[in-house]
């Protein structure tokens, strides 16, 4: 672990037992007590996560709005301070750069939050653009910055009891500044990427683990455990949130991965867009799909997808699902195999496996 990227949350990690690995270059947890157990305790109680590895991205200045609009799929004009929006950032020929979040924070401020492998390529993309806006400033805040991610249905009660806020009244997606957390001010969003309600938090790095501390606990007696990366990977698969390097890559469009949503045809511009109007036009070949198994065996990521013998497809996510008890699994197929009930084979170990195309997401809270 030495020569790895460590959060500010490391000796958090370290003193509550998890279960240190590699993860693209950052120590992280991978797990704290079981995979299966912390899922659980977000699927029924709450979860909190160190995310810090993220990458923060300021962008400010007179010509932000143009810049981020040119960059993004999605319409950032229509957002009001504090409220976010998720969206691909494309190339020229439709390829997902990224998935990101956008924040609004101001007229010409804006918060972008990337994958973590990803940040030092987004900074440099809009680095690059923003030489077409000279008003504007494009500021990596990353190590600067922590994330901490509660999650699930206790998530808002154990909230309740750290801030004089009221956040109750805080919608999906939209973000509260300044709000004072167990004594640590932080930017607080209802966002998350486990299919449950639940809040991000942002605060400056040094406060991050007296801000986990708090946390913790608070939430003891609603039942809240850390969490590590294993139960936020099937969390986030049980509600079929694509995961970049899995089902998003530069050789992937958004409109393959299911993503047209957002996708604003309505602006004038963005990169990406008429590559992304011809394949539009002219039908995707191929698509992303979930499916559920058949045969007994476990789908994994790199998994062929076969259709009477013949590999039509690969896998880009799989598992046995700990809520649903089922082993399900995502990838892209052609266009004429993605209806649902539209048989497949997965190619486990040599063997075909029988598999079956089934809607998404898998899990959807109630």
């Amino acid at each position: 672990m030495e020569n790895l990227q460590k959060t500010p949350l490391y000796n958090k990690h370290i003193e509550s037992g998890g279960k240190m690995v590699n993860f693209g270059g950052w120590a992280l947890p991978v797990q704290y007590s079981s995979i299966i157990e912390e899922h659980q305790a977000v699927r029924e109680r709450a979860g909190l996560f160190d995310v810090s590895h993220m990458g923060e991205i300021r962008i400010s200045g007179p010509g932000a709005l143009a810049l981020v609009q040119k960059a993004v799929t999605n319409d950032v004009s229509r957002l009001s301070p504090f409220q976010a929006l998720y969206t691909p950032v494309c190339l020229p020929r439709g390829g997902v750069v990224d998935d990101i979040l956008v924040y609004r924070l101001g007229p010409e401020e804006f918060l972008l939050v990337v994958n973590a492998a990803n940040k030092d390529k987004d900074y440099a993309w809009f680095g690059e653009l923003a030489v077409e806006f000279p008003g504007v400033s494009v500021e990596d805040i990353s190590t600067q910055t922590a994330q901490l991610a509660l999650q699930g249905p206790r998530a808002a009660q154990i909230l309740a009891g750290l801030t004089p806020a009221n956040l109750a009244p805080l919608r999906y997606y939209w973000a509260s500044p300044d709000v004072e957390v167990g004594g640590v001010k932080c930017m607080v969003s209802r966002t998350g990427y486990t299919g449950e309600d639940g809040f991000e938090l942002y605060c400056p790095a040094e406060e991050a683990s007296r801000l986990w501390d708090e946390i913790m606990s608070a939430g003891q007696k609603e039942g809240l455990v850390p969490c590590g990366l294993g139960a936020r990977d099937t969390l986030r698969f049980e509600a079929a949130m694509p995961l970049y390097g899995h089902e998003l890559n530069e050789n992937i469009t958004p409109l393959e991965a299911g993503l047209e949503r957002f996708v604003s045809w309505e602006k004038d511009y963005f990169i990406g867009k008429e590559a992304l109007l011809r394949q539009k036009k002219e039908g995707v070949k191929r698509c992303l799909v979930g499916f559920e198994m058949v045969d007994r065996g476990i789908p994994r990521q790199g998994y062929a997808i076969a259709r009477d013998g013949q590999v039509i497809g690969e896998v880009t996510s799989g598992t046995q699902s700990p809520t649903l008890g089922k082993a399900l699994g995502m990838g892209y197929v052609p266009v004429e195999y993605a209806a649902i009930n539209s048989e497949l084979e997965v190619i486990i170990r040599g063997r075909s496996s029988r598999a079956k195309v089934v809607p998404t997401p898998f899990y959807r809270r109630k």
